[in-house]
């Protein structure tokens, strides 16, 4: 944000701002115009919703609203260990215990597995989009691509609620182990705020200071965050390790007598639970804009990373269960409590060291991938152009990454936020789930070259499949113990999928890299995100039902009017540019006559 080049050729303040900066498009222009545009938001909202982005577009049009590329640093080694570092978190050191108590017993490696196997379907996904449509964007790109500007906002606004949130409650955890390393009480380094309400009365200036590190590291190059990742991510990997050996030797195997006493259903709660866990691969994506090569770079890093970290989940959990009895395991600290069961409590020191590495890189791969979402999205002009700024020296989009952090570190000062777990999963499942449905749209029908048999037989079978996982994640949150509603609901998805795969033909093949076995991993994408949503409370849905309903009202009031306008003057330049492209040619042609006469 320092001087920069106008267009005038005077230099300028990069941070000084302007109403156009941020409102300046038509419809704000005065109060009449914003009036007429309200009154015209029926017709506004049906062209949005039915009009679709093109690659070209996100891939030129979009980049070129920002002033400046992003710089091509990385390769296939910086994004796999960008995906452990995004991914690894203290998930994997609280949720582990808190399942394996009160779900699903020993059994929650199954659980690990069945989360594992539904975040890879997705990875699959997010890899054809990322190396298709290598922008900053990820799944509002890919989406407004596929399905339109509207959903595409919805589903934005959901993953930027999932980073600031998660982000907070990851700086808050960071506070949390901070202490149990220094042999202290978290409270120790809160400031209790008795005026305020108890759910926002323990200031957390620890976590709002790590945001502040993580803010710089993220805006002063995406190059230079990749090697403290790097080194961050191997440190942390030596110590998950350690705790995989070092419990496997302290293993009673007594401890897997009673495998799973809570039966499938604690199993799959857990999984949707667990999922938590292995959210933030998805940021990854955000960053093939910044990749050397990828065609090649995105599948080995993404995949690769996905691959490590569920063994390496599968693994500890593992080893927490055979060192305790499940209901001994500790919900708050289980690998902590039992090293100290087994007479090891000097370890305790390490699995918190290890943990605030693996949080450090969370919220640092979590900042750049927040960052490059709100940059695409204010490139659409969704949200305010300013955000949209890349800075010419360091080639990162640091106004967006200082406004994301500061929401965070807001957060994170006053909020306790336990009960924004499933509020999270339920968002993260509902933009896989939406990527799936959007690769089978990309895959089986173009504008123009499909025909309408195909189109309509695609639509029937596309809604069976939603409809067959719906009703399965339905019968399964309703009915406890009867299994007669799977054998119509599983046989209709299946029978969608396989009439999809042989009665329709694909009208695009991926260019570079594409997802296998379509529509298979697809539709089981879809299935099992959808089947997982049916596992999480109903207070969760009621959350997110509100701040839907918030990002509607700002789609209404400000976004919707926004991309139309943009939509309409970039439509309008095209025309301009191609009738004088004509007219050259026209006056090329002219001359070339009169020099033959």
């Amino acid at each position: 944000m320092g001087s920069e080049e106008g267009d005038d050729g005077l230099r300028r303040r990069g941070c000084s701002c302007t109403k156009d900066d941020f409102l300046p498009e038509e419809s704000f222009k005065s109060m009449g115009n914003y009036f007429k545009a309200l009154k015209e938001t029926p017709s506004r909202f049906i062209d949005r919703v039915m009009t679709r982005s093109q690659d070209s577009v996100e891939l030129h049009e979009m980049k070129a609203r920002s002033g400046h590329e992003m710089k091509k640093t990385l390769t296939w080694w910086d994004l796999m260990w960008f995906g452990v570092g995004a991914v690894i978190g203290s998930g994997i050191f609280v949720l582990t215990g808190q399942e394996a108590r009160e779900s699903a017993g020993p059994a929650v490696v199954v659980s690990f597995v069945v989360s594992g196997v539904s975040a890879m379907l997705s990875v699959f996904c997010y890899t054809e989009f990322a190396v298709e449509i290598p922008v900053a964007g990820g799944s509002f790109a890919y989406l407004r691509v596929e399905l339109g500007d509207f959903m595409a906002f919805i589903a934005a606004g959901n993953i930027i609620l999932q980073y600031i949130v998660g982000g907070a409650a990851v700086a808050r955890s960071w506070t949390s182990y901070f202490a149990t390393l220094l042999n202290h009480k978290p409270d120790d380094f809160r400031i209790i705020a008795h005026s305020l309400h108890e759910d926002y009365n323990h200031l957390d200036p620890i976590a709002v200071g790590v945001c502040v590190i993580i803010c710089v590291l993220a805006a002063i190059g995406t190059k230079g965050s990749s090697v403290f990742n790097y080194i961050a991510s191997i440190i942390h990997m030596l110590v998950i390790l350690f705790i995989v050996i070092a419990g496997f030797t302290r293993a009673d195997f007594k401890n897997y007598s009673d495998f799973a006493p809570f039966g499938a259903r604690g199993v799959f709660k857990s999984s949707s639970v667990l999922f938590f866990a292995y959210i933030g691969f998805d940021a990854v994506s955000t960053m093939a804009e910044e990749t050397k090569n990828p065609g090649r770079d995105i599948p080995i890093g993404l995949v690769g990373s996905m691959v490590l970290t569920t063994v390496c989940y599968c693994l500890m959990a593992a080893a927490l269960c055979l060192m305790q009895p499940y209901g001994q395991i500790d919900p708050d600290a289980p690998f902590s409590v039992a090293f100290s069961a087994v007479g090891w409590d000097w370890a305790k020191y390490l699995v918190a060291f290890g943990a605030l590495k693996g949080m450090t890189t969370v919220l640092l791969v979590g900042a750049i991938g927040e960052a490059r979402y709100m940059t695409h999205i204010a490139r659409a002009h969704m949200m305010p152009p300013w955000l949209a700024h890349v800075n010419a020296k360091t080639g990162t989009p640091i106004n967006a990454t200082v406004v994301m952090l500061t929401a965070t570190a807001l957060i994170a000062l006053f909020t306790k936020l336990g009960i924004l777990a499933d509020l999270l999963s339920v968002s993260t499942l509902f933009i896989f789930m939406l990527v799936a449905v959007a690769l089978l749209i990309r895959r089986y029908y173009v504008t123009g070259e499909t025909s309408s048999r195909d189109r309509n037989t695609f639509l029937v079978f596309l809604g069976l499949i939603l409809a067959s996982s719906v009703a399965t994640a339905v019968y399964w949150a309703l009915e406890k113990d009867s299994w007669i509603g799977y054998c119509v609901t599983v046989p209709v998805w299946f029978l969608s999928t396989a009439g999809m795969k042989f009665l329709v033909a694909q009208a695009r093949a991926p260019k570079l890299w594409g997802v296998p076995l379509v529509p298979w991993l697809p539709s089981a994408s879809i299935a099992i995100n959808i089947f997982l949503l049916g596992s999480i409370d109903g207070k969760s849905y009621i959350r997110f039902a509100i701040w839907t309903g918030v990002l509607l009202v700002y789609y209404l009031l400000f976004g919707l009017h926004a991309t139309y306008d943009t939509a309409k003057e970039t439509l309008k330049e095209k025309m301009m540019l191609q009738n004088a492209e004509e007219g050259s040619v026209a006056t090329d042609k002219s001359g070339a006559a009169t020099s033959d006469h």
